[in-house]
Order: C-alpha cells, then structure tokens, then sequence
C-alpha cells in the first residue's frame, strides 16, 4: 500500500513559478514509476510529467521546456517544478505511483494562475 500526499499548490501569476511536492509512504518507493497528472474543470485528466525507477523523465507537450519533475528516493518525495506558468495550467495537479499492478493516487492539489 503506498499513500500519496501532495502540496505545494497555490494561486500564482502568470510568468511565475510553482514547485508541488508529494510525498509517499512505503518502503519501495524507489521501484515505482511516479508521475503528476492535472485536471481541468470540465476536461479529462491528463499527464504532465512521469519519472521511471531509473530517473527517465517524459513531459507532456502543453509543459515541455516549462516544467521539471524529479525524484528523491531516500526520502519518498516526487517533485514538479512548474515555471514560466501560463492560466491554461490551471487545475488539480494529481500525484501517481505505478508499478505493475499496483496503481495509487494522491488527493490533489489545486494550482490557480491568474492575474
């Protein structure tokens, strides 16, 4: 069982920056592939950036160049650096730890870029 928590979310400007940490319980953390999702109101649940086991990193095309995701495993913590932050990227930012079978989910945390 792997519980997710995230924060770091806010309201922020446009052109500004954001870091979301979440953070995961469980002894195996460093076997998951990790990954932050976001969902905007009335649109489907999206990624923005996964993070293997291994460190690989994929990024989806909306946040390429912009945002940055990194893990640390000694200390079971994912993290998404959000910069050049633009009001399409407001939504609920989801943390997701994957490995084979098993699927968990963080609570969310709302991201608001607004003037």
């Amino acid at each position: 069982q792997v519980q997710l928590v995230e924060s770091g979310g806010g309201l922020v400007q446009p052109g500004g920056s954001l870091r979301l940490s979440c953070a995961a319980s469980g002894s195996i953390f460093s076997f998951y592939r990790m990954g932050w999702y976001r969902q905007a109101p009335g649109k489907q649940r999206e990624l923005v950036a996964a993070i293997t086991s291994g460190g690989s990193t994929m990024y989806g095309d909306s946040v390429k160049g912009r945002f940055t995701i990194s893990r640390e495993n000694t200390n079971n913590m994912v993290y998404l650096q959000m910069n050049s932050l633009k009001p399409e990227d407001t939504a609920v930012y989801y943390c997701r730890a994957v490995r084979g079978t098993y699927d968990y989910w963080g609570q969310g945390t709302q991201v608001t870029v607004s003037s």
